[in-house]
């Protein structure tokens, strides 16, 4: 860790702290953790995992989200690639779950979605810049059209957060609401 760096991508210096122990309980255990910015490297290896525990067995896999949000495009990724595998994703939520990390939240179905008793959740507007060649501002344009659509999907399939979470005072992980 010593050659670590301020600058570091949160990836790598998350990886720096996972053992091929852990790796393999994890895996043996069906879970896997997105945790911190969504990124196209979490994207890769979330998927990677995913693929590579369904290709195993079809049985359950736990998935567990914290997360500020992060790159929307790589939070589709990952989104897509739980409804697309066959065995069940159970989702828990944790911590912080905004933006692209509650879009990955909702791909589970309704009755496989969890959270624990701290989770707070963040949608917003989307945001962007102008810049770059003529063609790109046409293209930014147009995709907040997209992200204000899949805020919209994200509300729809989310339960009543809000209620759930905290109306939890005697411990435990809420249930949502059905």
């Amino acid at each position: 860790m010593s050659n670590m760096t301020l600058d570091a991508d949160p990836a790598d210096i998350a990886k720096s702290f996972t053992t091929p122990l852990m790796e393999n309980a994890l895996f043996n255990s069906r879970t896997v953790l997105v945790v911190g910015e969504i990124n196209d490297r979490i994207a890769r290896a979330t998927t990677e995992r995913l693929l590579a525990m369904s290709a195993e067995s079809d049985d359950p896999i736990t998935m567990i989200v914290s997360s500020p949000g992060g790159h929307v495009e790589s939070g589709d990724m990952i989104h897509d690639m739980v409804k697309f595998i066959k065995p069940e994703v159970r989702m828990v939520g944790s911590g912080w779950c905004a933006s692209a990390g509650a879009l990955i939240y909702v791909a589970a179905k309704k009755e496989n979605r969890v959270c624990l008793p701290n989770t707070r959740f963040l949608l917003h507007e989307p945001r962007g810049g102008v810049g770059g060649s003529a063609s790109v501002p046409v293209i930014q344009a147009c995709a907040p059209r997209r992200s204000s659509s899949l805020n919209k999907a994200v509300r729809r399939r989310a339960s009543r957060w809000a209620a759930t979470s905290s109306s939890s005072s005697k411990g435990g992980a809420p249930k949502l609401a059905q």
